[in-house]
C-alpha cells in the first residue's frame, strides 16, 4: 500500500518553549512517515485562562528561535502564525460552526481558531495533529498512520483516529480498534474531505452566574457574547464530542501495540530534567509497568 498523503501539523505556544525542542523532533523521530508537510503552527494571541499561570513560560522570541532551530535542522518544513485576521475568523468559524462567534480561545485558553485552521491550512488529504507536549512510542517497520488509513477506508463513519493510549498491557485485544464517542484533541488523525461533512459543530456556552441566561437558546448566547464580549466558551473538545452523540460518526483508538502515546501533564523542573531519559526509553519501548494503560505520564514511576 502507497503511503496516504498526510501532513503533520503541531501546535506551538509560550508555555512550550521549555520542552518542545525535545518533543517535537522526537515526534517527527519516532513516526518515520513521508509526511507531505510537517508544519508548526504558533499561537501569537496573548495568553489567557489556565495557560497564564504554567511555569516556564517563554517569550515570543524565545519561541520564535525554538521555532527557527527546528526550521533549520529540517525537523519541520513550515512555520506559520495561526491567522487572527477577523475576516478569516468569521468565514472558518461560520463554516464550522454555523455563525461566527467572538472569541478565538475557549474560556481556558485552548486555540479553537487554531484547531480550525489547522484543518482548514491542511494541503493533504489526511491530516495529523499532536499537541507539542505529546510523547510517542511506535516499532521500527511500524506504520500507525497506514494502519488507521486503511481502517478509515473500511470504516466511513470512522471520523477521528489515533494510537493506543498509554503503553500496553500483557493483554491482547482481539479487536483492531476500540470505539468512543468521546473526542480528545491531543492527538487525531482525520480525512479532511470526510471532517467537511461533519460540519458544522454546535455551540456550546459553560454556564452562566446569572441562571435565567442559561434557558437562552444557544443562538441568543452568541449575540449577546458577539454584543458584550461576555460568556465563556466551552472547549472545542467538547462540541465535537456532542456532535459525534448526534451523528453516526466516531473516534476509533487503535489497540496495536506496536505504537503507543503519553501525555505529561507535569511542567516542573524535575520532568524537564527527566526528559531527555524518558525520551529515550519510551523510543526503545521501555516504560514502568506502573503506567501501563495509562494514558497520563506518572511522574513517580518515571522520576
Amino acid at each position: 500500500m502507497a503511503n496516504p498523503s498526510c501532513s503533520l501539523w503541531i501546535f506551538v505556544a509560550r508555555p512550550d518553549t521549555s520542552f518542545l525542542l525535545q518533543t517535537i523532533p522526537h515526534l517527527v523521530k519516532v513516526h518515520n512517515f513521508p509526511f507531505e508537510e510537517k508544519v508548526l503552527a504558533v499561537d501569537t494571541a496573548p495568553l489567557m485562562g489556565d495557560k497564564v499561570t504554567r511555569p516556564h513560560i517563554g517569550t515570543m522570541e524565545e519561541l520564535r528561535e525554538c521555532t527557527e532551530k527546528l526550521l533549520q535542522a529540517g525537523v519541520v518544513d513550515r512555520v506559520v502564525d495561526i491567522n487572527y485576521d477577523a475576516n478569516y475568523h468569521n468565514e472558518v468559524y461560520r463554516k464550522h460552526f454555523g455563525t461566527p462567534i467572538r472569541f478565538t480561545h475557549n474560556y481556558k485558553g485552548y486555540p479553537i481558531l487554531g484547531s480550525i485552521f489547522s484543518i482548514e491550512e491542511c494541503k493533504s488529504e489526511y491530516m495529523l495533529h499532536f499537541d507539542s507536549d505529546m510523547l510517542m512510542f511506535q516499532q521500527p517497520n511500524h506504520n500507525w498512520i497506514e494502519e488507521a488509513v486503511k481502517l478509515m477506508e473500511e470504516n466511513p463513519k470512522m471520523m477521528f483516529v489515533r494510537p493506543l493510549a498509554g503503553p500496553p498491557t500483557n493483554q491482547p485485544k482481539s479487536e483492531p480498534f476500540d470505539t468512543f464517542k468521546t473526542f480528545g484533541s491531543r492527538v487525531y488523525l482525520i480525512d479532511c474531505k470526510r471532517f467537511d461533512k461533519f460540519l458544522p459543530v454546535p455551540v456550546l456556552w459553560r454556564s452562566y452566574n446569572t441562571k435565567w441566561m442559561n434557558d437562552l437558546p444557544t443562538s441568543l448566547k452568541t449575540i449577546l457574547s458577539n454584543f458584550t464580549g461576555k460568556g465563556k466558551l466551552d472547549s472545542w473538545e467538547i462540541m465535537v464530542t456532542q456532535k459525534l452523540e448526534q451523528t453516526d460518526y466516531f473516534r476509533a483508538n487503535l489497540t496495536n501495540p506496536a505504537a503507543w502515546t503519553l501525555h505529561p501533564k507535569d511542567r516542573s523542573q524535575a520532568f524537564l530534567q527527566a526528559l531527555p531519559n524518558m525520551i529515550a526509553r519510551i523510543e526503545a519501548g521501555d516504560f514502568p509497568q506502573q503506567q501501563a494503560r495509562e494514558y497520563d505520564l506518572i511522574p513517580q514511576a518515571w522520576y
